[in-house]
């Protein structure tokens, strides 16, 4: 890591980890409290992929005017802010399209700050397989304390949801602190901003984005278990074990990438993601998805921060500019994606599945043809 920047991917690190905290508290229940409202799977659909599109098509711009502009921290700042503001409103939602736009608000939020965030960790290490891997742990443990935080709130004390994403807004407020400590990353260099993507960035985008359209809304597991389960606790419960293997394997896979290379690792996680797919296509009992849901972990702990450090090793300026690009992509195909899980869901809890298992297998095939 670089002198002096090194302590930047902790306190990013604990900022996420507190905000994690307190949107895990409420994501578990967000498919069951929009069905409450009367949302189909069609409008689930539509919800999750709004709230993921509208975040990477805020990614792009906040990363290039970070570039511009040549600061980071300003971006992380209104972020956060704005994702505190939406979540406090969110707690008086009583309707489904309330619920709907202050939901997408608060990823609006995660647009602004992410690129400019993720710019700062790439340019505060050299081992970027283990710095994104760094703030992914910290970034998945706060989901895993907030998923057992909602599970014990559901459970002892049965709060409504109104009460549990109140709770939620409060805690959010402590995020803001480690940021004080971020120090800027830009280094300053003389001439014109100038932006050129290569042949080689833009055939992992398009590689990348085809595995995204198989990645729907974790919407849809929770909605498939609670089915067969019955319960809304039990769900939650296999989201929480999610979330564990996802913390715990982050830093080790990101370590493994930076020692074996990026794409094998990348490469195994879409090919488990396909085999996991297939199993949750078939999932009908307890036992079932208790092995499933820690697979699910480990996909995501090879895959989602293995790809933005993939991105940032092949960009060699402007990376939040990149970065950006990158998790707009991701977002943009979020939409279609979760429509077409939306879709296939109504017709079969299974259909998803399998299509997102053949998808999955396909990014395989094309992540084999880069160089």
């Amino acid at each position: 890591m670089k002198k002096g920047k090194q302590k930047n991917i902790i306190w990013l690190g604990l900022s996420s980890l507190v905000n994690d905290i307190s949107s895990e508290i409420i994501i578990p229940i967000i498919p069951l409290f929009l069905s409450s409202l009367g949302a189909g799977g069609i409008m689930i659909g539509l919800a999750g992929g709004l709230r993921d599109s509208i975040t990477s098509l805020l990614e792009v711009f906040s990363g290039w005017y970070s570039d511009k502009i040549k600061k980071r921290k300003i971006f992380v700042w209104m972020g956060y802010i704005l994702s505190i503001i939406s979540k406090s409103l969110l707690a008086f939602s009583n309707t489904l399209s309330s619920a709907i736009f202050f939901l997408s608000i608060e990823r609006a939020g995660k647009g602004i700050r992410d690129a400019p965030r993720d710019a700062i960790i790439a340019e505060s290490t050299k081992r970027r397989g283990k710095g994104f891997g760094i703030h992914r742990a910290f970034d998945t443990s706060g989901a895993i304390i907030g998923s057992i935080i909602v599970l014990f709130l559901l459970w002892k004390f049965k709060f409504s949801f109104t009460t549990i994403i109140l709770i939620s807004a409060i805690i959010s407020f402590a995020s803001l602190l480690p940021l004080i400590f971020v120090k800027e990353t830009f280094e300053k260099k003389r001439g014109r901003y100038k932006f050129r993507i290569s042949k080689k960035l833009k055939y992992l985008f398009f590689v990348m984005g085809t595995f995204s359209l198989a990645n729907f809304s974790y919407m849809f597991f929770i909605l498939k278990a609670s089915e067969n389960m019955g319960s809304i606790i039990i769900p939650v419960f296999l989201y929480v074990l999610f979330n564990i293997f996802y913390a715990t394997f982050a830093i080790p896979f990101g370590n493994l990438s930076d020692k074996i290379g990026k794409k094998k690792v990348i490469l195994s996680g879409y090919l488990l993601f396909s085999l996991t797919f297939l199993g949750f296509a078939f999932a009908s009992s307890f036992p079932v998805y208790l092995f499933l849901f820690p697979l699910y972990g480990l996909c995501f702990a090879l895959v989602t921060s293995n790809q933005t450090a993939f991105v940032a090793d092949i960009v060699k300026e402007n990376k939040a500019t990149s970065l950006g690009m990158f998790h707009t992509i991701i977002g943009i195909i979020a939409l279609p994606a979760s429509l077409i899980a939306g879709i296939l869901f109504q017709l079969s809890p299974s259909y998803p599945f399998i299509f997102s298992s053949a998808v999955s297998a396909l990014s395989v095939l094309l992540l084999m043809k880069f160089k």
